[in-house]
């Protein structure tokens, strides 16, 4: 028969476990906090195409809303007191996240060649508001002993996202059309590690890629795709690290005039290296998420300035370790009117590679 002292001891050591865990858990999945560096869907059709030398600016609202159930992931590593945690974790917990951002995008593109291509520089900002709710019921065992707790929590944060520089070369061959690209995160935004809502990341990343149109002026058809990976720097607050990133977006669209395109987007991004970090019970965490849906377009030209407004949505699935959803963006790009008529329209995106 156990000793006394050995039963209290079990259920104290289970009582602190669960305490952790119900203290420190946040609806969260691979890439701390459900949220990735990169933004999935921010290419579309036109991305390698040539921009028109001078000033433009892209204003884009992005909505998404996403939920998961089960698996949820600590947002970073649960210790008190250095205590090992090896009890038994079960999460029933379901989440639901709504984002409301408008991605500000001012860049600049040079007329004079580098590297024989065509040079762009941008920097991104972000504000808009972020609604985190979390309910379920979570457990947590040592041996015969079992410790459960039920309920809910939400947080709605606003504020300033992070910054993010940018920097593009393009490159033109008749209907081929190529590009490289880099970016990163200048973590400044609104973001508290306490916080299930945030604007900001709270770490630093670095992005880097290139991508591939192929666009017929005169048939109107176009294709695209840029790829990259993302190195993820450790968040400071929480000690916790992201894993390597790989993203994929395409877009492909009919130009019915000059003025009006209809298509079709997608990505697909994918987590190569598990996070550092998280609750060792949870196990390696590696997110994935595939998405796809329509696009349309329309180019409003003016003696001087040319300007697109563009809608495209993703319906997720295939969704791993990460919340899926939906998700929908509107953008409103300036940008200078083209020189000749054989200039080709401006991307869905107007501006360098961005997060």
């Amino acid at each position: 028969m156990r000793p006394a002292t050995d039963t209290i001891r079990t259920v104290f050591v289970a009582t602190i476990v669960f305490g952790a865990i119900a203290s420190f858990v946040n609806p969260v999945w691979a890439d701390e906090g459900g949220v990735s560096f990169w933004l999935p869907g921010l290419f579309g059709s036109m991305a390698a195409t040539p921009q028109q030398p001078g000033w433009s600016f892209a204003a884009v609202n992005y909505y998404t809303s996403v939920s998961a159930s089960g698996g949820i992931a600590a947002a970073r590593e649960v210790t008190v007191g250095h205590l090992n945690a090896t009890a038994n974790v079960n999460l029933n917990v379901n989440a639901n996240a709504n984002a409301d951002l408008v991605l500000l995008v001012p860049s600049y593109v040079f007329a004079t060649p580098v590297l024989g291509g065509q040079l762009a520089v941008g920097m991104m900002g972000v504000v808009g508001a972020n609604n985190v709710g979390l309910n379920g019921t979570i457990t947590a065992g040592v041996g015969p002993f079992t410790v459960t707790k039920s309920g809910s929590i939400s947080d709605y944060e606003t504020g300033f996202g992070d910054l993010y520089p940018q920097m593009s070369l393009r490159w033109n061959n008749g209907f081929n059309n190529f590009m490289a690209y880099m970016t990163g995160d200048i973590p400044v935004g609104e973001y508290s590690s306490n916080n299930l809502a945030n604007i900001g990341i709270g770490h630093s990343a670095i992005d880097g890629g290139g991508g591939y149109t192929y666009f017929d002026p005169q048939a109107g058809h176009e294709f695209s795709f840029v790829t990259g990976l993302t190195y993820n720097l450790v968040n400071p607050s929480t000690d916790y690290q992201n894993g390597i990133d790989w993203h994929l977006d395409w877009g492909a669209s009919q130009f019915l005039s000059k003025q009006f395109l209809v298509g079709a987007v997608g990505y697909i991004y994918d987590q190569i290296t598990p996070d550092k970090g998280p609750l060792p019970v949870l196990g390696p965490i590696e997110s994935r998420v595939i998405g796809v849906g329509p696009q349309v377009g329309f180019i409003f030209p003016s003696p001087s300035v040319q300007t697109f407004l563009g809608l495209k949505a993703y319906a997720e699935f295939d969704g791993h370790d990460r919340p899926s959803g939906y998700n929908a963006w509107v953008t409103l790009s300036f940008s200078p009117m083209p020189t000749s008529s054989s200039s080709p329209p401006p991307m869905l995106t107007k501006s360098p590679p961005h997060n």
